[in-house]
């Protein structure tokens, strides 16, 4: 039995877990979760998995919850940032899965570091903050990063057996996103309706737009040279519209190994908590290659996709540069949710902020935590005077 906390228990990965879990209540147990606003569907998680912590974002939630439930003194329940720390160092948890948006996830993965936990990371933003500061901890510790985001799974699953001595690249494919056929002139006055309709995979409503824009594919990037201790120039993105082909691994003697699947995020999550074995999942779509015909291809376009070229640009130069990124989009793409910015503005933002930075080389937790506020106010500013 492996005792899991999870953060992030209500977003898309957090869902997709604990359906990981309900499927195999003999190998795995909810000990402590994490959730946002989605209080019923905690309150459905707290009587279906009987976790021991429970933290939800709201101090008024917070005393819902512990009033509903008081006649369960074997629960304990927190709230805000506070919870969400004691979630990820829960004693009684073997593993974390950090499945939170945003940089939020930083603070409480470092924690866990230090309490010896494995991490099973899906919030590729914690990387893209602050990977120099989460590998070196993680190392110390002697702590394994499983990563569940499908991309770098496959790339992790590749590696298996192999040297990082013969690695000549890594290739993480892209789905392009919702907006994939339309040209430049015709993201002009996109909805966010329009954005939030993914092709192929089920996710969250940040992570979809990013996947829109190919902020994500940008991040992924920061986040594979992290953990796989690559440069940039060893890391390429390509074009595969029916994400099935998850990512590659290419060798000096150019032979190339993939992983295969259809679009299900449930495979890496449970690969991750179930490392280096592998079982069965239940109601797995089984990819039928004959079904499928054929796979597409094509290159990358950076002039199509300029946030991509930011996230090579900000991974270049290292240090703060990541971290302004990532604090930028997170504050563009709320904008563009919130109705107060167009699509394209989303990038427009995203360029101003790295423009006004100067890069600080090796920062701290607290030069980090500083840049990341500075960068979301300075964004909040240009679009109030919009």
């Amino acid at each position: 039995m492996k005792n899991i906390s999870l953060l992030g228990a209500t977003g898309s990965i957090g869902q997709q877990t604990a359906d990981v879990v309900r499927s195999h209540p003999d190998q795995f147990k909810i000990v402590a979760l994490s959730a946002g606003k989605n209080i019923e569907l905690v309150r459905t998680y707290i009587q279906e998995f009987e976790p021991k912590l429970v933290s939800v974002q709201t101090e008024e939630d917070y005393h819902v919850l512990k009033s509903e439930f008081s006649s369960r003194k074997d629960i304990e329940f927190m709230y805000g940032d506070e919870g969400l720390t004691a979630v990820a160092v829960y004693g009684q948890a073997t593993i974390l899965v950090n499945a939170v948006i945003g940089s939020v996830g930083l603070y409480p993965t470092l924690q866990a570091i230090k309490a010896k936990k494995d991490i099973a990371i899906a919030n590729k933003e914690t990387l893209v903050t602050a990977g120099h500061l989460v590998i070196s901890e993680a190392k110390k510790a002697g702590v394994r990063l499983l990563p569940v985001d499908s991309e770098h799974s496959a790339i992790f699953q590749a590696l298996q057996g192999e040297k990082e001595k013969n690695i000549e690249r890594l290739v993480i494919t892209a789905s392009g996103g919702s907006f994939r056929d339309r040209t430049r002139e015709e993201l002009k006055d996109v909805t966010v309706e329009e954005a939030l309709n993914h092709p192929n995979w089920s996710m969250g409503a940040k992570i979809t737009i990013d996947s829109a824009s190919m902020m994500n594919k940008g991040l992924e990037v920061i986040e594979a040279h992290w953990l796989f201790d690559l440069p940039y120039d060893k890391i390429d993105v390509l074009l595969h519209k029916e994400s099935i082909i998850h990512s590659m691994v290419e060798f000096h003697d150019s032979s190339v190994i993939a992983q295969l699947g259809t679009p299900d995020m449930r495979v890496p999550i449970q690969y991750a908590l179930t490392y280096p074995d592998r079982i069965p999942l239940v109601g797995r779509k089984r990819l039928n290659l004959a079904e499928a015909g054929k796979l597409h291809f094509s290159k990358m376009d950076f002039t199509r996709y300029p946030c991509l070229q930011f996230a090579y640009k900000a991974g270049k130069m290292g240090g703060t540069m990541t971290t302004v990124l990532n604090a930028a989009n997170e504050a563009a793409v709320s904008a563009f949710l919130s109705g107060k910015v167009t699509f394209l503005e989303i990038e427009t933002l995203i360029e101003k902020a790295l423009n006004q930075h100067s890069v600080i080389a090796l920062p701290d937790l607290e030069t980090i935590q500083e840049v990341d506020n500075m960068t979301r106010q300075y964004i909040e500013s240009l679009v109030k005077d919009r």
